[in-house]
């Protein structure tokens, strides 16, 4: 462990968000001996976005072994794609086995955020004011919902919500229920009820591309070899890590032989288990496999082949009161309408409002799109850092596996100011604008730039994630590039 020297004894580090990346900033700075420092969280609870979602058949696309921090292996996952429960569960357990929680400020939001003489002033939603050296965005992609903008949904009679709102008090047996959306939760979501519902009605504005997966349940007997044998988690975690380099070299380069692979098992997944002519050309995309978020599912299209199910594909002219009218004049009646239309994934850090040196307002500097140096810091927003923030690795990596390169390489970033060797560091302009200019020029031949609308598009339209190998990121974040960087004071 390291100890903080005599200048940097004093310094505080405000963190907004207790999800994963905020359970983890604060595991490392107390590994880093960072011991002045506080967690906001907006809600009661630790977990982010598996706190928030609670939608039925809710599971990370990600092998469950590989999102799992890489100092605290779980042997106790009960399937390959582990539940949303379970990994929620798995969050919380981590926090209190490394004491995390005696950091946090639950219910108390950071609406305001401004950096005078060298330290941020924070303002929260109780009233509290706060100052620290370094403010630290642990605040995720996926905690804005989007609530689609449908002519009369609130006339609606019976019971509507956003999946990421699920309200269990409904009762779903028998009833008709209809799913706007055909994103990962959409899918998770019909899988789960296509077949205990009355009438279930799927609302498709986009067809999606189904990747097959194998999802295994793992036996009390394969976790009982885990608990004993620690290598034989980590060469489970050593194949998917193999798995995760095969794809995001693929979706790099839209024109690669294993682009095309992907493409031809999301075909063939297609083509061998869609049996009705007329469902197949419903469910059959006209855009290539993985330029929206590759969607990953053994079950959906058995479930939407299911007898209850429906795909309504004619677009949704209105909300009324007994239901769904559409385009073609037909009414869909329903009891239980399900906004499954996603997030707001370029807000970050925002609603808050956040002032850097001499005033300047993140909401201008990001005006045209989001963009900060290694998804990390901004120019102008001096000791600030994000995780996962924008233009990152989003689409083809695991966030746990970002988040941790990502900590390590702001730990030496503050490292320069518990040194003394400054007391103001951030990323110069000329180092973002070239940055930012040689990504998008990347992008340009990724999976993600082959024509389709896709929240990995930037209101430009031009793919806001990282265009370059998984080596390369790591390497990036392996130490930065100070040259890149301004240093005052």
């Amino acid at each position: 462990m390291t100890t903080p020297n005599a200048s940097g004894d004093g310094l505080r580090i405000v963190i907004i968000g207790a999800g994963m990346a905020g359970i983890l900033t604060a595991i490392r700075l107390r590994e880093s001996g960072y011991e002045n420092f506080v967690i906001y969280e907006k809600s009661d609870r630790v977990g982010g976005t598996w706190r928030d979602n609670t939608y039925p058949g809710i599971a990370c696309d990600v092998p469950a072994h590989m999102y799992t921090y890489s100092f605290e292996p779980n042997p106790e996952w009960s399937n390959t794609y582990a539940p949303g429960p379970e990994i929620h569960a798995y969050f919380e357990r981590t926090a209190q086995k490394y004491d995390v929680l005696k950091y946090i400020r639950f219910n108390e939001e950071v609406p305001h955020c401004e950096f005078v003489d060298s330290r941020w002033h924070i303002k929260t939603s109780t009233g509290r004011e706060d100052v620290a050296d370094f403010l630290i965005a642990a605040t995720g992609v996926l905690h804005h919902p989007n609530v689609a903008d449908i002519p009369g949904l609130d006339s609606f009679e019976g019971k509507w919500f956003h999946s990421a709102r699920w309200d269990h008090g409904v009762e779903l047996a028998g009833k008709r229920v209809g799913v706007v959306g055909t994103g990962s939760t959409a899918i998770q979501i019909t899988s789960a009820i296509a077949d205990k519902v009355g009438r279930y009605d799927l609302f498709q504005r986009t067809a999606q591309w189904i990747m097959p997966i194998e999802d295994i349940e793992y036996t009390e007997k394969d976790r009982a070899a885990f608990r004993a044998d620690r290598a034989k988690l980590e060469a489970v975690r050593q194949q998917v890590n193999d798995d995760f380099e095969i794809f995001s070299n693929a979706v790099i380069d839209a024109d690669s032989s294993g682009m095309k692979d992907i493409e031809d098992a999301c075909l063939a997944n297609l083509e061998d288990n869609v049996h009705d002519p007329l469902l197949r050309e419903k469910l059959r995309p006209d855009y290539r496999a993985g330029c929206k978020r590759l969607i990953f599912s053994g079950d959906f299209y058995a479930a939407i082949q299911h007898p209850n199910a429906h795909v309504l594909t004619e677009g949704i002219e209105r909300i009324e009161p007994e239901g769904v009218r559409l385009n073609n004049g037909e009414l869909r009646d329903l009891d239980v309408l399900v906004v499954a239309t996603g997030f707001r994934v370029d807000s970050f850090i925002r609603p808050t409002t956040v002032l850097g040196r001499g005033g300047v307002n993140l909401d201008d500097v990001w005006a045209d799109s989001p963009v900060a140096y290694m998804s990390i810091s901004v120019p102008e927003m001096p000791n600030f850092f994000m995780l996962n923030g924008p233009n990152g690795p989003v689409g083809n990596f695991s966030l746990i596996q970002i988040a941790e390169h990502q900590v390590n390489y702001i730990l030496q970033l503050m490292e320069k100011i518990r040194a003394g060797d400054c007391r103001e560091i951030s990323a110069s302009s000329d180092a973002t604008l070239r940055f930012e200019r040689l990504r998008s020029e990347a992008a340009k031949k990724s999976i993600w730039a082959t024509g389709c609308r896709s929240w990995y598009l930037d209101k430009n339209g031009v793919p806001a994630s990282w265009p370059w190998s998984r080596a390369r990121f790591f390497d990036e974040m392996a130490a930065p590039k100070l040259e890149s960087y301004d240093l005052a004071g």
